[in-house]
């Protein structure tokens, strides 16, 4: 006997690409990693515990949440972790291990679930609690150490201890071998816009060695941001959007007048540009879909990073403009998304029946 045909009925979608979203979490938490390390190897053991008290707050606060609303553990899909991650890298290794956590909280509580969670949130979490802490604690979020100082595996630095809601230890108390100015100002951003200093290229490059606090090369933040563009885990309009806006703006200011602009390389190779155009900007669910979309996305990105460089009042526009960027991908999706195929005859045609 012949069976009936049985016909199988599926919800969309019915073509699945071959990477999940825990696939290519794990692999941007891999990308991430060397610049972890770096950054832990320029600052010590308060980077190492910077980092964990960060990453226990993001964890904690995603189980929470999942727990409040009676849904199962999400942390198996590494997004609280890239979180902390990335939140630990755009704020100095000095912070006090209470506003870390506070800034952890933030991230997850405001940025991603007050949104509905991965996948819903409109900004990047790991920004949304950078920016908090930004204007909640500035001299602690703007006072950076000198990178490599002697003792930095040994001890800690007296602000990483501070108790809750007190005033970080003075630098004199640091007992560190640098000057009180240079640990202040020492930031390549800070030396151009303030004394008309600039970095050596290479030392922003490639971290030849640890003069100024430069934080990890652009050399390597490029290499991992390549890994993840080759394996197509991100979209590699962004960051190019991004570093081309960046030059171009700021090449036309610089050949305008070199004495008071830097040069378009300073610009790429300084502060967070690199890492916020290659690991932020290309947030999945912060950024367009579309192809012009992204392209517009990254453009106007680099565009406020250096307006708000060399015209505010702030030494890094980073944050403040992936942000935007991510407030404006809605609008930028509207005007990009593609046409239906044969929408428009079928309007005209419209049109034509009923005159």
């Amino acid at each position: 006997m012949f069976r009936k045909p049985q016909i199988e009925l599926r919800a969309s979608p019915h073509v699945h690409a071959p990477q999940d979203v825990v696939s290519i979490m794990r692999n941007v938490v891999l990308a991430i990693l060397p610049i972890e390390a770096w950054f832990i190897w320029q600052f010590g053991l308060s980077a190492i515990l910077l980092l964990a008290v960060v990453l226990a707050a993001c964890l904690l606060s995603e189980r929470l949440v999942a727990w409040a609303r009676g849904q199962s553990s999400p942390l198996g899909d590494y997004s609280a972790v890239i979180t902390a991650m990335l939140l630990v890298l755009t704020v100095p290794p000095s912070l006090p291990l209470w506003m870390g956590a506070v800034a952890g909280v933030v991230a997850i509580g405001l940025g991603k679930a007050f949104f509905g969670g991965l996948g819903y949130n409109v900004f990047n979490p790991a920004l949304v609690g950078r920016a908090f802490v930004q204007a909640a604690f500035p001299v602690s979020v703007n006072t950076w150490p000198p990178a490599m100082f002697e003792g930095r595996f040994s001890s800690l630095m007296p602000s990483t201890l501070a108790a809750p809601f007190t005033h970080p230890a003075d630098i004199s108390a640091w007992g560190l071998k640098v000057a009180a100015d240079a640990y202040s100002g020492a930031t390549p951003l800070a030396l151009q816009k303030f004394q008309s200093q600039q970095v050596p290229l290479l030392e922003l490059f490639a971290g030849s060695h640890a003069a100024y606090v430069t934080g990890p090369p652009a050399l390597l933040i490029l290499v991992c941001g390549l890994y993840l563009a080759l394996r197509r885990m991100l979209d590699w309009r962004i960051p190019l959007s991004v570093m081309a806006a960046a030059a171009a703006l700021s090449g036309a200011l610089w050949l305008y007048k070199p004495e008071a602009y830097p040069d378009p390389l300073f610009v790429l190779t300084s502060g967070g540009l690199m890492l916020g155009a290659w690991f932020m900007a290309t947030d999945m669910v912060g950024s367009p879909v579309t192809r012009t979309g992204a392209i517009i996305f990254g453009l106007l990105i680099g565009v406020i990073t250096v307006i708000i460089r060399l015209f505010g009042g702030m030494t890094e526009g980073v944050m403040y403009a992936i942000l935007l960027g991510n407030a404006a991908t809605p609008l930028i999706e509207f005007y990009t998304q593609p046409k239906t195929f044969g929408a428009r005859h079928a309007r005209r045609g419209g049109k034509g029946g009923a005159s």
